[in-house]
């Protein structure tokens, strides 16, 4: 089976980033402002894969976007990206490698949702509970707010979901009564 684009760019960044010890942190730093940056000019891979630009014309604008901007190895993984005409596959490369280097630094992702903005005491209270229950040594967890949950929290750690949310309690018990319900009248008949 062919590997993904994103896992053999990505795995080759990986690799390299392990060789340079010290640029471990680096390169993973780099890959997250360029994946804000990417997300926040879509048009730049845009232009990068249009039929119409030459690989030439699309070379030199790496080289005055990034040179200088970016390590040497990133700007070199860009240019065998577009040389090999794999451009629009650059976030899913850079996602792909930050996601190994969180794996390899043990640092989790984290959704938690709650019914008000929670304080920052509150805050270094969950992540000291979820540092706790988990195997990761650091966490990085996005706080969102949804009223509709009238209490409690969801949290979200990989494919895991702890919900202790008084809107999905009130959901379950109702779900519970119509059951008892149904069978009531089953049993009435």
């Amino acid at each position: 089976m062919a590997r993904l684009v994103s896992e053999v760019y990505g795995d080759a960044l990986y690799e390299l980033a392990l060789e340079y010890k010290d640029r471990t942190d680096s390169f993973f730093e780099e890959a997250n402002e360029l994946l804000k940056i990417f997300e926040e000019n879509p048009e730049f891979i845009q232009v990068m894969v249009h039929p119409n630009i030459s690989g030439d014309e699309k070379q030199k604008l790496l080289d005055e976007t990034f040179k200088g901007k970016v390590s040497d190895e990133v700007l070199g993984l860009f240019h065998e990206l577009e040389r090999k005409g794999h451009y629009s596959e650059v976030k899913n490369v850079l996602n792909y490698f930050c996601e190994k280097i969180r794996q390899y630094r043990q640092i989790g992702r984290a959704s938690v949702i709650t019914p008000m903005e929670l304080g920052s005491d509150k805050k270094q209270e969950v992540q000291k509970k979820l540092l706790e229950t988990t195997s990761y040594k650091s966490l990085d967890i996005d706080y969102s707010v949804d009223s509709s949950l009238i209490g409690g929290m969801i949290i979200r750690i990989g494919d895991r979901v702890v919900d202790s949310s008084i809107k999905s309690k009130l959901e379950n018990l109702s779900h519970e009564l119509s059951r008892i319900q149904l069978k009531v009248g089953e049993t009435d008949s």
